[in-house]
C-alpha cells in the first residue's frame, strides 16, 4: 500500500527490443475505462455500496501486491523483463489492513479516503425478527465463529491471452483463458473501450483449468488490446506462474459469527450468521459480491429449520480482488452449517449424526420450501446419512481411534450433508445448425476447459435427434461464431447448457415436421420422428433429417408459411 510519488520509465524506453510503455497516466489520454460493477448494492446503513472502480493500471496509489503500475511491449520477453527492471517507482509506503476485523474497527486505515470504515457492502437474507422471537425462546444456544480460507485457483496453465488490433477493419481481436467469451467482450466494448460489441471478437478454445478465477475480465486484457493497438502488431501476455499467484482473482474466505437456537429435544429453532468477507482494494465486478451471497441458500442444509437470517459484509481490504472459486459461493454456506451442527453436538453432549437425524428434512416432508424460499422437490437425506455411516462404519470408529494411537497416530472420522441449487445463474444458448448439404453444426454459449462439453452435449443432441454423434461438429468460444452465451462456471452447464441443446433439438424437429409434411404430402399432426427420420404415421413413407434439412434451403420446396 503506497501512494506512488513518480515513475520513471526513461531508461526502459530506450532498452532494446522496446516497442511501447505505458502507465497509469497514459489510460487517461487515450480515455480507457475502469472495471465496475453493475449490481446494485447497499451498506449496513442504507447508502449505496462503495463502488471503488479498477483502473487497468495503478493510478496515483497501488493499493495491493500484484497491483501493476506499468506494462512494457517489447520484441520478446527476455527484452521485456530487462526494460521492466529498468523502471523506477518512487513510493511513499502507506499502513497496510488485511484483516476484515481490523478493516471494520472505528479507527482503521480507510483504504478509500471518502470510505471510512472499509465497507462495500452489506447484503441479507432471511427474517431477522423470526430469529430473534426464536432465539428468545430457545433453551440451548451455540455460538461459533467460523473460518472459511482463502484461496487461488492456481491453474497448471498459466493465464494469457494474444490481443491484436485490425486498423482496417477498426476492430479488436482477444484470444484468451477466459471461462465466458460473451462476458468479456460486454465489458471490453462497454467498460474499458466504449466502443460497440460488434468491434470486438473475443476467442477462447483449449485454455486449460478455468476454476472460477477465469471468469473475470482482468486488466492484462485491455492492456494487451491496447496495446496492439499502439504497435500495430499483434501482442501476446502470459503470467508467469509468481505472477499468477499475486494477479489472479481468488476466492473464498472469510469470517463466520454464527449463532444456532434448539429447543429442550435439541430441535434447531434458528439460525442467525453474519460473514465478514475480505473482498479486496476494488469492489470492480459483480463477481465481487456474487461470490459472497450466491449460495446463501445453502445455509439451511438439509434441516428443517424454521428461521434464518444471514448477513454478508463486503469489507475492502489491501489484498487482491476477491471471486467465484469451484462451486461459486455453494460450498460455504454448506461448510458453515455443517461445522456448526458438530459444534452443537460437542457442547451439547450429542451424538453429531443423532443430531443431525433428529433435524432432517424427510421425506415425508417433501416438497419443503426453507425459512430462505427455497423449495426441496426430492430428498432421502436420513437414508443417504445412514448409508454413508453404514459404509464408513462408523460405529468402529471407536476401536480404530484406539488401535491408531496405540500406534502414535491420531485418527479422526466427520460427516456432512451437502445440498446446494441448480440452474440458479441466468441462461445458456444452445444453437442447432445445418448446412445447404445435410452437415450439422452444435454451438454452444458455454464454455469448455476440462469439462468434456464437446463429448457430452454432442451425444444430448446424438440421443435427441437419433444420429450418429460423430456427424455433429461442435462449436463454441468465439463471440464471431457462437450469438450469445453466459459461459461456464458456478456448475451450471449441464443443467443450464444441457438443456438448451434438448429445447433447441425439439424445436429442429418441429420445424423439420412442418417441411416434411410438406414434402410428404401429410398433415403436419400426421408425422412423427424417430432414429433421425421424419414419418407418415402407419405407412412405410419417410424422409432422413439431412435430407429435409437440405430442402430448408430452397425456398420454392417449403411450405407457403
Amino acid at each position: 500500500h503506497a501512494d506512488i510519488l513518480a515513475i520513471d520509465t526513461s531508461a526502459a524506453r530506450s532498452a532494446s527490443g522496446v516497442l511501447a510503455i505505458f502507465t497509469g497516466q497514459d489510460l487517461d489520454n487515450r480515455g480507457l475505462g475502469t472495471l465496475k460493477p453493475i449490481m446494485p448494492s447497499k451498506r449496513s446503513d442504507g447508502s449505496p455500496g462503495f463502488v471503488c472502480t479498477q483502473p487497468l493500471l495503478a493510478q496515483n496509489r497501488v493499493r495491493f501486491v500484484g497491483e501493476a503500475v506499468a506494462f512494457v511491449v517489447a520484441e520478446t520477453v527476455s527484452l521485456a523483463r530487462d526494460a521492466a527492471e529498468m523502471i523506477t517507482v518512487d513510493y511513499a509506503t502507506l499502513p497496510a489492513v488485511v484483516r476484515v476485523d481490523d478493516a471494520l474497527t472505528s479507527d482503521a486505515i480507510s483504504i478509500w479516503e471518502d470510505n471510512p470504515g472499509n465497507e462495500a457492502f452489506t447484503h441479507e437474507v432471511g427474517d431477522a425478527a423470526s430469529v430473534d422471537a426464536a432465539f428468545s425462546k430457545a433453551v440451548h444456544t451455540v455460538r461459533h465463529r467460523v473460518c472459511v480460507n482463502r484461496v487461488t485457483g492456481n491453474p497448471m496453465e498459466n493465464r494469457g491471452c494474444i490481443a491484436e488490433y485490425d486498423a482496417f477493419e477498426d476492430r479488436y481481436t482477444l484470444r484468451a483463458t477466459i471461462q465466458s467469451a460473451h462476458g468479456i467482450r460486454a465489458i471490453l466494448a462497454g467498460q474499458i473501450f466504449d466502443q460497440p460489441q460488434s468491434k470486438f471478437r473475443v476467442i477462447c478454445d483449449n485454455m486449460g483449468g478455468g476454476f472460477g478465477t477465469r471468469g473475470g475480465c482482468h486488466p492484462e486484457y485491455g492492456l494487451s488490446l491496447w496495446a496492439s493497438e499502439v504497435v500495430g502488431r499483434p501482442v501476446k501476455w502470459i503470467a508467469e506462474r509468481s505472477e499468477g499467484v499475486m494477479t489472479d482473482e481468488q476466492g473464498r474466505g472469510g469470517l463466520v459469527d454464527a449463532e444456532l437456537a434448539l429447543d429442550e429435544n435439541y430441535r434447531f429453532l434458528g439460525l442467525r450468521t453474519h460473514t465478514k468477507v475480505a473482498i479486496g482494494a476494488y469492489f470492480t465486478s459483480d463477481r465481487n459480491i456474487g461470490s459472497t451471497i450466491a449460495g446463501l441458500g445453502g445455509l439451511a442444509g438439509v434441516y428443517m429449520t424454521p428461521a434464518i437470517h444471514a448477513r454478508v459484509t463486503g469489507v475492502l481490504t489491501n489484498i487482491m480482488t476477491l471471486a467465484q472459486y469451484r462451486g461459486g459461493a455453494k460450498p460455504e454456506p454448506c461448510h458453515i452449517i455443517e461445522v456448526m451442527v458438530d459444534q452443537a453436538a460437542r457442547e451439547l453432549g450429542i451424538n453429531a449424526a443423532e443430531l443431525r437425524r433428529r433435524n432432517m428434512i424427510t421425506p415425508q416432508d417433501i416438497p419443503f420450501r426453507t425459512a430462505l424460499g427455497y423449495l426441496y422437490d426430492c430428498g432421502e437425506f436420513s437414508k443417504n446419512l445412514d448409508d454413508c455411516l453404514e459404509i464408513g462404519d462408523y460405529e468402529g470408529f471407536k476401536s480404530r481411534h484406539q488401535g491408531a494411537l496405540k500406534k502414535g497416530k491420531y485418527r479422526g472420522i466427520g460427516m456432512s450433508n451437502t445440498i446446494s441449487g441448480v440452474a440458479q445463474v441466468n441462461f445458456e444458448h444452445a444453437e442447432v445448425r445445418f448446412d445447404n448439404a445435410g452437415g450439422i453444426t452444435l454451438l454452444c454459449g458455454a464454455m469448455d476447459h476440462g469439462q468434456g462439453h464437446q463429448t457430452t452435449f454432442r451425444q444430448v443432441l446424438s440421443d435427441k435427434l437419433g444420429i450418429d454423434a460423430d456427424l455433429i461438429e461442435y462449436r463454441y468460444g468465439d463471440t464471431d461464431k457462437v450469438t450469445t452465451g453466459v459461459g461456464t462456471f458456478n456448475a451450471r452447464c449441464a443443467v443450464l447448457a444441457g438443456s438448451a441443446v434438448v429445447q433447441a433439438a425439439e424445436k429442429i424437429i418441429d420445424k423439420g415436421k412442418r417441411i416434411a409434411g410438406h414434402m410428404l404430402e401429410a398433415a403436419d399432426s400426421d408425422i412423427e420422428y424417430e432414429n433421425g427420420k421424419f414419418s407418415v404415421i402407419g405407412t412405410d413413407r419417410s424422409l432422413d433429417i439431412s435430407e429435409v434439412a437440405k430442402v430448408a434451403f430452397q425456398k420454392a420446396k417449403l411450405p407457403p408459411d
